[in-house]
């Protein structure tokens, strides 16, 4: 694990006796410390929620079938896939607190490209740019949430998701809002990115400096290591529950407008209701693992994913389907924090390891899941695309009842 470089605590506490050790620091600061940390993430969220939000207006801009936005969409992922050799070494070149704060920015930056897009090679272009940047910001964010957590004695990774989260819901307002207004998604994008730009100004001296140098020896000594079964099997849960809810980013707001017919001002209220639940759900993870075990609540969460996508499918109107996507996202809410946990505390695997290969095949599925819904649609419908998708969900209910992933002390 990262050591901590306490001398970034000159820049909070410029009178204070600094000590290596934060025990006995005003719980104001390690507050301050833990919100700046929980404000990137919410940064980085409201990027994605915003892209994801204008996507029915960009299709119809540019005139795209579900197949084009489906070919499209993948070179998010493309971008993604070719950042991963890099973005691990880049960070533990310069460290995770240098690449969080520049990378959100170039994150943000390359959305108001998006918002240029005046043919499809365009938006393909900005979408791969954006693919690799967001790959930095996701890797360089986690590591850094990982230092950061070192400094509490309980549990706050599920506070940084939830604040992606959370994002997510905000960023689904904000975009109803200039819908409302008829404000064009290059205005709306440019918005967003001065945003973030006072999210990284206001913040950037909070997080938490690391000694590279230490990282780096680690990391020769340390060398490839084959992931373990356990670490395997959680990958293809993190997998399956991101590319459900990569889907309901990338399509419930066309869902909404081509198979639920709802009226215009309200194509975005899918979207917004799966975001709540969601956001709502990983901000009571910790209390719901603590009252009934991470085992149970990944199984039922599992569950809830299936019924909440067969209810769209079946029911495709629009009062069901907005309970439906709020049970799609309380599903797939429990499922990260729970995993990124367990995979952090497995003692075959080094924790910076372990969390960057979860967080990539995690993201992979986020990516890979909603151009594959545009083939499906394209060869039959949306709802035989979403039903498809909903397997998933029972799918990481089987596993992880069969495989015990989450049974105390349990190895596979």
């Amino acid at each position: 694990m990262p050591l901590i470089d306490y001398s970034f605590l000159s820049k909070i506490l410029p009178k204070a006796k600094i000590k290596k050790s934060f025990k006995k620091l005003k719980s104001d600061y390690l507050f301050r410390i833990k919100m700046a940390m929980a404000l990137f993430f919410f940064g980085k969220g409201f990027c994605f929620a915003t892209w994801a939000s204008r996507i029915p207006d960009l299709k119809n801009t540019l005139h795209l079938s579900e197949a084009d936005l489906g070919t499209i969409l993948f070179f998010l992922p493309i971008g993604q896939l070719i950042a991963m050799p890099f973005s691990s070494k880049v960070v533990s070149r310069f460290g995770s607190r240098t690449i969080t704060i520049y990378g959100t920015l170039l994150y943000a930056l390359f959305l108001t490209f998006l918002g240029l897009s005046s043919t499809s090679w365009h938006l393909a272009l900005g979408l791969f740019l954006f693919g690799v940047f967001g790959n930095f910001c996701n890797i360089a964010s986690n590591t850094q949430g990982v230092v950061t957590q070192q400094l509490f004695e309980k549990p706050v990774m599920g506070f940084f998701h939830g604040s992606w989260s959370l994002a997510g819901f905000f960023g689904a307002l904000v975009s109803l809002l200039m819908l409302y207004l008829g404000l064009s998604p290059l205005i709306h994008f440019i918005i967003a990115f001065l945003f973030v730009v006072i999210i990284v100004a206001w913040n950037s001296k909070y997080l938490v400096q690391t000694k590279i140098a230490k990282v780096k020896e680690k990391v020769k000594k340390t060398g490839f290591q084959f992931p373990d079964k356990i670490l395997i099997w959680l990958g293809v849960i993190s997998f399956c529950c991101m590319a459900s809810e990569g889907i309901m980013f990338d399509w419930s707001g066309v869902y909404f407008k081509e198979i639920v017919k709802a009226p215009a001002t309200l194509v975005a209220l899918g979207y917004t209701c799966f975001m709540i639940t969601m956001a709502s759900g990983r901000f009571l993870s910790d209390i719901l693992v603590q009252k009934y075990g991470p085992q149970k609540i990944i199984i039922a969460s599992g569950i809830t994913i299936t019924f909440g996508l067969y209810i769209a499918v079946l029911f495709p109107y629009l009062i069901p389907c907005t309970i439906a996507f709020m049970m799609v996202g309380f599903g797939v809410s429990n499922v990260v924090p729970i995993v990124f946990n367990r995979a952090g505390n497995l003692t075959t695997v080094a924790t910076e390891t372990a969390l960057t290969i979860i967080s990539s095949i995690s993201f992979l599925g986020f990516l890979i899941g909603p151009p594959i819904i545009g083939y499906i649609a394209e060869i039959s419908n949306l709802r035989y695309s979403f039903a498809t998708i909903g397997i998933f969900g029972i799918f990481i209910s089987i596993v992880t009842f069969r495989r015990k992933l989450f049974v105390k002390n349990h190895d596979i």
